[in-house]
Parts: structure tokens; C-alpha cells; sequence
């Protein structure tokens, strides 16, 4: 059964839509990247689907119950949801960071336990964290401070995670140590993930699921080898490619045809082989 659905989802700004009528279905368990053009709604979706906004029609499931009839704190005991660019105070630790991802679990009655303290650790110990423990957010690398929020969530001990463009701002080196850990999560532990991504190879590379956002609606959707193709780049992102086969992977690769430059005949070979 999927944890998390939309159900004839419309989100506006003002009178004109961004979503609309929008029926989806997030699969149980497996990675799912949500792609599209700037500014096509994949992420206003996300954050809505983690009830950070409001919908103007239809509704947001969560193991079957509407989640805007439910308490915000039996939503985050249940669903993550790391926002784009998040900020941290001034001089607060990475350690002090993570241990608000227990906060959902605190009640007046229920303070401060050795399982929270066991949940911070290995939240900081999944991340690769834990000799960095007492170091201010503020102090860390960009790489690093990505992965002391995501930590955070993780602390939240919820079985999905929601993620805003994670690898934003990052180089490619900490792009890949970002989406690996994620992608490990999802291996040894069965965490759903679901994500906004821009870079389209990665996406294919890392999710089980692909969600292409286009005209207020999904475009496409399932296994980044039965959508990905030149039609779906051309028709998403406006852009003409090829799509190569990852060597290493084998997942679909998109290679732009760049602006007034043509394939040779031995790229040509190569791009009809691995079509």
C-alpha cells in the first residue's frame, strides 16, 4: 500500500492554478524525483503534499487519512519534510540541530528519553556525522551542512522523507555524497524518499520513480527507462537531445544537442546504439 497520495489536487497563487485536478500516487519504499521545468510546480507540489501548503481543491493522503485533518505533530511523527536553503541560529552544533528532529515526539508528560538520545546518534551516525557532533552548523562546509539537516529528519524516526532540491548550491562532488547517502537510506532501511531534483541524468540515476510535472499536471510517470525519452525532454524542458545509456548504471542519460554545434558520425553511431 503507498503511504503518501494526491487526490484531484489543485494549487493556485491568487486565481490561477500551478496544479491542477492532479492525481498521484507515491510508491512505498522506493525513491521517487519529481521533475519539470523552473517554476512548472514540482516543488509548490512537494511542499503541499507535506501540508506546508494549502491546497485549493482535493486532498493530500497519508496512510489513507486526510493530512489536513490531522495534528501537526502526528504528521511529523509519520512524514520529514526538509525545505530548500533551511537556516540554522547562530552558533547552534550540528548535535543541537539533530536533536530537534525529536521534538514531534516530546509531550508534557514525555520528556527527553534514552530513545531520543539513541535516535540522535544514529541519525548521526548514518550521515557520517558523529565526530562533527559539537561543531556549529554555521562552521560546516556545504556538504556537510546538507547532511546535518538531513540528519535532522532522520532523528524524526518517520518512514518518508520529503526533500526540496537537496543538492542545490552544492558542487558535484558533494551532489553525489548527498543523493549516495539518500540512496543508501532507501537500500538499508526502506525509507520512501521523495524529491525535487534539476539535474535530469541524476534523477534517472537515483530514483525507482520519475514524476515529469508539466502543465499543471504529470506529464509522465514510472521507471526513468520507460519515460525518459527525447520526446519527454523536448515536450518538459523544451530542448533537443539524445538519451545515451549510463555506462556505468545503465539508466537513461540525456545529452543535449548543443546550440549550433552538430554530432560527428562516430556520436551519431553511438547515440542510435544506446537509443
Amino acid at each position: 500500500m503507498s503511504i503518501l497520495k494526491a487526490k484531484e489536487l489543485t494549487i493556485s497563487y491568487g486565481a490561477e492554478p500551478v496544479i491542477e485536478n492532479l492525481n498521484l500516487i507515491i510508491p512505498k519504499g522506493e525513491i521517487t524525483v519529481l521533475i519539470g521545468s523552473n517554476g512548472c510546480g514540482k516543488s509548490t507540489l512537494l511542499r503541499t503534499m507535506a501540508r506546508l501548503l494549502k491546497a485549493s481543491a482535493g486532498t493530500v493522503l497519508l496512510d489513507g487519512e486526510e493530512i489536513a485533518k490531522l495534528p501537526t505533530k502526528e504528521i511529523s511523527r509519520r512524514m520529514s519534510i526538509l525545505p530548500q536553503g533551511p537556516t540554522a541560529p547562530e552558533g547552534l552544533t550540528v548535535s543541537q540541530l539533530v536533536r530537534q528532529g525529536r521534538y514531534p515526539h516530546q509531550t508534557w508528560l514525555k520528556q527527553w528519553s534514552r530513545e531520543d538520545e539513541r535516535m540522535v546518534e544514529l541519525a548521526l551516525e548514518s550521515t557520517h556525522l558523529t565526530a562533527l557532533a559539537d561543531r556549529p552548523v554555521d562552521a560546516l562546509s556545504g556538504g556537510q551542512r546538507q547532511r546535518a539537516w538531513i540528519a535532522m529528519t532522520l532523528a524524526q524516526g518517520t518512514e518518508t522523507l520529503l526533500l526540496d532540491e537537496p543538492t542545490t548550491y552544492l558542487d558535484m562532488t558533494h551532489q553525489i555524497d548527498i543523493l549516495d547517502l539518500l540512496f543508501e537510506l532507501n537500500e538499508k532501511e526502506g525509507r520512501t524518499i521523495v524529491m525535487v531534483l534539476h539535474d535530469l541524468n541524476l534523477a534517472c540515476r537515483y530514483a525507482h520513480h520519475i514524476v515529469a510535472v508539466h502543465n499543471k499536471s504529470i506529464y509522465a510517470e514510472g521507471k526513468p527507462e520507460d519515460i525518459i525519452t527525447r520526446e519527454l525532454v523536448r515536450n518538459v524542458f523544451q530542448m533537443e537531445c539524445d538519451i545515451a545509456v549510463d555506462p556505468l548504471f545503465g539508466t537513461p542519460t540525456c545529452i543535449p544537442h548543443g546550440r549550433g554545434r552538430k554530432l560527428n558520425a562516430e556520436q551519431r553511431h553511438y547515440t542510435q546504439l544506446a537509443r
